[in-house]
């Protein structure tokens, strides 16, 4: 008889208790909650209810969903009907995959100030396509843009990035047309990745000014102002990582593979292999049990 595939609530019954008992104070309320609902997810705890066949007379019981946004067996249902929404928002017109991508050092502040560094890339990443698409050098248009956030690479390191699809052109400044860029072209990247630059450093050197950001460990020095403006210096004169081309497959296949991000977590069932004395095994990764 085969094994049962390994689950993510699996490991959570098995270690979460010593884990939880090691961590007890820097653990919040939310993240308790959260390891709960996983660990109840599909079982008795649950309730659940009976399904029963008059054809065959066949009986299954159905345990209910914790529902949780963080539970990796909740979400394929609501990423199926946030594709289809946004399926339904596509225009008749050439569509492009631009990508933001953070730098390294702003990546290491970031895993700290997740709230603060994440919204001022949605936001820098915004301004950035706006300003130059409005700018009649370029576009002279105004654009619309679906983003999405993602917040690890496929190695699950820590590795925030925007994708955006955006439609190949925009109404008039007075609305009453619409501009299309030129074909297989959208905006100059070089020209997006240095407004992106200097408008994400402006607003996070503001962070830090209002005193927004928080700094542990290796980084605590630079809640210094002084220290923080010698770490960004550097950053004004790198060339940030931007990615901008139609969608290979087109604006469908792009929000499709972004449907499978928006509601999904990192850790999904299908990655784990194993669970042993010392850890968890995984595609890819090699995860510690030990408190």
């Amino acid at each position: 008889m085969s094994r049962q595939p390994l689950e993510v609530a699996d490991i959570f019954r098995d270690f979460g208790p010593a884990w939880r008992r090691e961590h007890a104070g820097h653990i919040s309320l939310g993240q308790l909650k959260v390891m709960s609902a996983i660990e109840r997810c599909r079982s008795a705890a649950l309730g659940g209810h009976v399904l029963h066949c008059e054809s065959c007379d066949r009986t299954q019981i159905a345990y209910n969903s914790c529902r949780n946004r963080h539970c990796n067996k909740c979400q394929g249902s609501v990423a199926k009907r946030w594709l289809e929404a946004r399926q339904t928002d596509l225009l008749p017109v050439e569509y492009y995959h631009v990508v933001f991508t953070l730098p390294a050092p702003i990546r290491d502040i970031a895993y700290q100030n997740k709230s603060v560094i994440y919204n001022l890339l949605f936001q820098t990443a915004a301004q950035t396509l706006l300003i130059i698409a409005a700018d009649p050098k370029h576009l002279g248009a105004r654009i619309g843009v679906t983003m999405v956030l993602h917040t690890w690479s496929s190695n699950l390191t820590h590795h925030p990035h925007v994708h955006c699809i955006v439609p190949g052109g925009g109404l008039s400044p007075d609305g009453q047309r619409w501009i299309s860029c030129k074909p297989g072209f959208f905006l100059p990247v070089k020209v997006l990745s240095r407004l992106f630059r200097r408008l994400f450093l402006e607003q996070l050197t503001r962070a830090h000014q209002s005193g927004q950001l928080q700094f542990f460990g290796q980084h605590q020095q630079l809640a210094d102002p002084d220290t923080f403006a010698e770490f960004i210096h550097p950053l004004r004169k790198l060339d940030w990582y931007l990615y901008a081309k139609p969608p290979f497959h087109g604006p469908k296949a792009v929000l499709t593979y972004l449907s499978r991000y928006t509601h999904r977590v990192a850790i999904a069932n299908s990655r784990l292999i194993s669970q042993h004395d010392h850890g968890i095994t995984g595609l890819n990764n090699e995860f510690d049990t030990k408190p």
